[in-house]
C-alpha cells in the first residue's frame, strides 16, 4: 500500500471516529444486539430497524477506539438500505478481509470499509474493527429466529 493511500484511508477512519455516522438508536429500532471487547473493554450495540428483509435504518451506541468507532460507522451506512442477506454478505467478506487475507476487493461495494485493512498490521487492533460487525451478524441471527 502506498503512503498516499496510507495516509488516505488514516484520514477516512479519523473522520468516522471523530464525527461516527448513525451515532445512537433509530427510531422504531427493532433489532439489537450488544457486542463487548474484553481485551480493551470497548462496548458496541447495534440497533436495527429492519422491514420485511431490508434494513431501514440502523445506529449504534457504545464506546471504544477510533477503530471500532469508526468500523461501526461505516458499517451502519454500509448497510442502510439493503437486504439482510446483503449486509450478511458484506459482514462476512469484511471479516474475511481482515481475518483470513481474502482480497479488498470483497469490499468493492463499500469501498471506504477498505480503509480499515491497515489495521491487519496490528493484530490485536482486528479485534476492534470486527466488535461491531460481530454485533450485527448476532442482530441479524436474532432477526431469522424471530421470523
Amino acid at each position: 500500500m502506498s503512503d498516499e493511500l496510507r495516509d488516505l484511508y488514516q484520514e477516512v477512519i479519523l473522520d468516522h471516529s471523530r464525527k461516527p455516522r448513525n451515532f445512537g438508536e433509530p427510531t422504531g429500532a427493532n433489532r439489537h444486539a450488544q457486542g463487548t471487547n474484553p481485551l480493551c473493554g470497548d462496548r458496541a450495540t447495534v440497533h436495527l430497524l429492519v422491514d420485511g428483509d431490508v434494513v431501514k435504518d440502523a445506529g449504534f451506541v457504545g464506546s471504544g477506539c477510533s477503530i471500532s468507532t469508526a468500523s461501526a460507522s461505516m458499517m451502519t451506512e454500509s448497510i442502510k438500505g439493503h437486504s439482510m442477506a446483503d449486509a450478511g454478505r458484506l459482514a462476512e467478506a469484511f471479516k474475511a478481509v481482515m481475518t483470513a487475507n481474502a482480497s479488498p476487493d470483497l469490499l468493492a461495494e463499500a469501498e471506504e470499509l477498505q480503509s480499515l485493512q491497515g489495521v491487519k498490521r496490528f493484530p490485536v487492533r482486528v479485534k476492534c474493527a470486527l466488535l461491531p460487525w460481530t454485533a450485527l451478524t448476532e442482530a441479524m441471527e436474532l432477526y431469522r429466529q424471530r421470523r
